[in-house]
């Protein structure tokens, strides 16, 4: 995961800081060094990374801070704060005109940074939000890219403007924003092309655009896995044709993340979103002060409920809790609730954004994943009859199933033993008034039960 390297060498570097007690100016000065080359190996802009520890210690050697009951942590609170500050303060969105009228989005970035996948990812957030978006593919050069942007189009239930490969970008574009005035869609997503390094012609395109249609926001595609590169790709779009927003793309892959923390500082535009994936919906809103709580160990309990949000059905919640209430859940809910977790990115993923999981690392989160995988053979090689009904277990059934999921019939045992000891839990914690204790979360009846394997 992004900045994960950055975050296990500053939760160090604090942990030494508080476990001294008192500090001294030469202690604080120590530790921000550390923090310095922890920033600058994670690809962070060296003048950014100047200019941070400066505005750090400049607060931190303070006779309040040192003088403190705990300065150890007063400097970790204002490492915080400024880390928050370097990335923007607070989360900025898309900004969209009336829903009477029509806003045009140009998608901007170089080639293989993810753009027409974002394109594609963009307009379904904004189809949730109640907007109708009109994909429009303006990628000539690439037929393989208009296809793609069709293909998502198709998935996201978004239609797409696309006039094949003989036209200019800019009757493209022309022609989408009247196509969308006809069908009554109020966001048009232009999908331009990228080059494998930025040229003049290329430039030039997207600055002929912006002047034949009323671009309301540029938004530059940067893949986050390049480092400062991203940094100085942000750079220079914005000085040629002006951009608005960034969105970085493979935020969930082994990047050191600097760029993150450096675009902001060096374009003066915000991160609006972050490309967690390869799927449709990985795409998550910019928050820079849960990305600093992440950075610094402390969780980002937020996005979990968010994540949490966008995966309940409410309905099915109200019926667990019910069931949970009388201790009346069985097979079905149970793969229910692992059906949850995996839409909110499995378990690491969760894990991940919870303060204090950072020492969790070592657990064998992959074996784990695993053993929900056996688990869920397990409980699919059952009859629906048998799912909905545990009480109906007995030693040749446990036999059937066991051959059914490919497993030793002592795993099948486990299973059906924690069930039992879990259902009779629940109990007794319902009649304590448990349902108040959100049992009925994604993840409730997981968490109170230990995988059998």
């Amino acid at each position: 995961m992004a900045f994960e390297s950055l975050a296990d060498k500053l939760q160090n570097i604090f942990k030494n800081l508080t476990g001294k007690g008192r500090l001294t100016e030469s202690d604080v000065k120590a530790g921000l060094k550390e923090v310095k080359m922890a920033l600058l190996e994670a690809d962070v802009s060296f003048k950014v990374v100047k200019q941070f520890i400066s505005s750090v210690q400049e607060r931190a050697v303070g006779t309040d801070v040192l003088n403190g009951l705990n300065p150890g942590q007063m400097v970790i609170k204002i490492v915080n704060e400024e880390l928050i500050r370097l990335m923007g303060s607070e989360m900025t969105e898309i900004a969209l005109k009336p829903a009477n009228e029509i806003t045009i989005l140009m998608m901007v970035g170089l080639q293989g940074a993810g753009k027409t996948t974002t394109a594609a990812k963009i307009a379904g957030k904004l189809k949730a939000k109640g907007r109708k978006p009109l994909l429009a593919a303006c990628d000539i050069y690439r037929p393989a890219a208009i296809e793609q942007l069709i293909r998502n189009g198709e998935k996201q239930e978004v239609p797409v403007f696309s006039m094949g490969t003989g036209h200019k970008p800019v009757h493209i574009a022309r022609a989408a924003v009247e196509h969308a005035a006809k069908n009554g869609c109020n966001v048009v997503i232009l999908d331009t092309a990228g080059r494998l390094h930025i040229d003049e012609e290329m430039m030039e395109e997207l600055v002929e655009i912006k002047e034949n249609v009323d671009v309301a926001q540029t938004l530059l595609v940067v893949d986050a896995m390049t480092g400062q590169d991203a940094v100085n790709v942000a750079g220079m779009f914005n000085d040629k044709i002006g951009i608005d927003g960034v969105i970085l793309t493979k935020m969930d892959g082994d990047t050191r993340g600097g760029a993150a923390l450096s675009i902001r500082a060096v374009t003066g535009r915000p991160i609006l979103y972050v490309g967690m994936g390869e799927k449709l919906s990985d795409l998550e809103p910019f928050y820079p002060d849960r990305m600093a709580s992440r950075i610094l160990g402390m969780g980002d309990v937020l996005s979990i409920i968010d994540k949490a949000a966008s995966v309940i059905d409410e309905e099915k919640a109200k019926e667990l809790g019910r069931k949970l209430k009388k201790a009346e859940f069985d097979y079905e809910d149970f793969l229910e609730q692992m059906s949850q977790i995996r839409k909110m990115g499995g378990m690491a993923s969760i894990l991940g954004m919870m303060p204090g999981m950072g020492q969790l690392k070592g657990l064998n989160l992959e074996e784990n994943e695993k053993s929900m995988n056996r688990v869920e053979a397990i409980i699919h090689s059952m009859t629906p009859e048998e799912r909905r009904n545990p009480d109906l277990m007995n030693p040749s059934r446990k036999k059937r199933i066991a051959r059914g999921a490919g497993v030793d019939i002592a795993e099948v045992n486990r299973l059906v033993k924690q069930f039992g000891e879990m259902k009779k839990m629940m109990k007794q914690l319902s009649s304590m008034g448990g349902r108040k204790r959100g049992l009925g979360l994604p993840g409730g009846m997981l968490g109170r039960m230990k995988l059998p394997f």
